[in-house]
């Protein structure tokens, strides 16, 4: 490995002119930094990211935490993996992966050891461990997802409030009262901060259009078939005109093949809209109405803030929600109840 003293012997100067060269410190003269280049080209010269935290400058380094549990659904984070690592790349930035269960763990390691300049926080969970880290450490932290206790803290989310509500009123406009609700499974309630937020917001705009509403989980810990057939099936048999599902792809390609078991047709028979689905509807066998969740919209977000969080004027804590969008793909018709 190239050490900083065989730069400055190539290049004729001092070791202190190369580091003021590469940290911009103080000025050099053009000729001089021309000289410092070229031997940094030729030899391959990397200064290591201890040695830029010694002196001040930056790692351009982010760090993510996103553990890795049982019951993680795969395709869903990894989205936001690679969104966050493609924003982070477009502002010259690379993201070291932090997938420790004990999140807490790796997130201390990184801010202890100055590894990165700024750590932005996947899997927000409603009681999350690392809440309490990011207001000791003095690395910034950007959270993507909203904890219950967020005072203080820089978050970033999809406004799902305002997206389930926004399902129930396109809805209710079409004359459904009564509409069933199909979620996540039941450990997400517990272990995840969007799921109740959704199912929240349903159960308040319902009520607030005095619109019957029957909640289904999709499952306990897994989503089975035949356990989100068996809802479907109850929540039709109740009464239900439509459905609001909140789940991955598997469950609506579920919904749609029991819709088409039962002999029922959409929307003729039966509404559908999707709220937050992270994945493209043109895999499913009927694209369906959808507020989507974007990853792209909530990482380069994150990564915006995360960069203004390094600068003189950082931006103040609080809540950065995306307001919902809703595209219509022809699933939602007028009641026939």
């Amino acid at each position: 490995m190239v050490k900083i003293n065989e730069v400055a012997e190539a290049a004729g100067v001092s070791i202190s002119t190369v580091s003021y060269a590469l940290s911009g410190k103080r000025p050099v003269s053009e000729a001089t930094r021309h000289r410092i280049e070229t031997a940094v080209r030729e030899l391959g010269y990397s200064p290591n990211a201890g040695a830029r935290m010694l002196a001040g400058d930056r790692t351009h380094i982010f760090a993510l935490t996103e553990p890795f549990r049982r019951d993680t659904h795969a395709p869903t984070h990894m989205a936001f993996v690679l969104a966050t690592a493609i924003a982070a790349r477009q502002n010259g930035y690379d993201v070291l992966l932090l997938t420790d269960e004990d999140a807490q763990a790796g997130m201390q390691r990184v801010a202890a050891n100055g590894l990165v300049d700024a750590i932005l926080v996947l899997d927000v969970a409603p009681d999350d461990g690392r809440v309490a880290l990011a207001r000791q450490i003095s690395t910034p932290a950007v959270f993507i997802g909203i904890p219950d206790d967020h005072d203080g803290l820089i978050c970033v989310d999809l406004d799902f409030e305002a997206a389930g509500a926004l399902a129930v009123d396109r809805l209710a406009d079409r004359g459904h009262r009564n509409i069933g609700l199909i979620g996540q499974p039941d450990i997400a309630y517990a272990k995840s901060n969007f799921p109740p937020r959704v199912l929240r917001a349903v159960e308040a705009r319902a009520a607030e259009r005095a619109v019957r509403l029957g909640f289904r989980s999709a499952g306990e810990v897994d989503a089975s078939a035949a356990a989100v057939a068996a809802r479907v099936d109850a929540l039709l048999d109740g009464g239900a005109t439509a459905l609001v599902l909140h789940a991955t792809d598997s469950v609506h390609a579920v919904v749609l093949d029991r819709l088409r078991t039962r002999g029922l047709s959409v929307p003729g028979d039966v509404s559908l809209v999707s709220v937050a689905a992270s994945f493209d509807m043109s895999t499913l066998a009927q694209s369906i109405d959808v507020i989507p969740l974007v990853p792209d919209s909530s990482c380069a977000l994150a990564v915006d803030l995360a960069m203004r969080a390094l600068t003189t004027e950082p931006p103040a804590s609080g809540l950065h929600l995306i307001p919902p969008t809703y595209i219509d793909l022809g699933t939602v018709g007028a009641s026939r109840a």
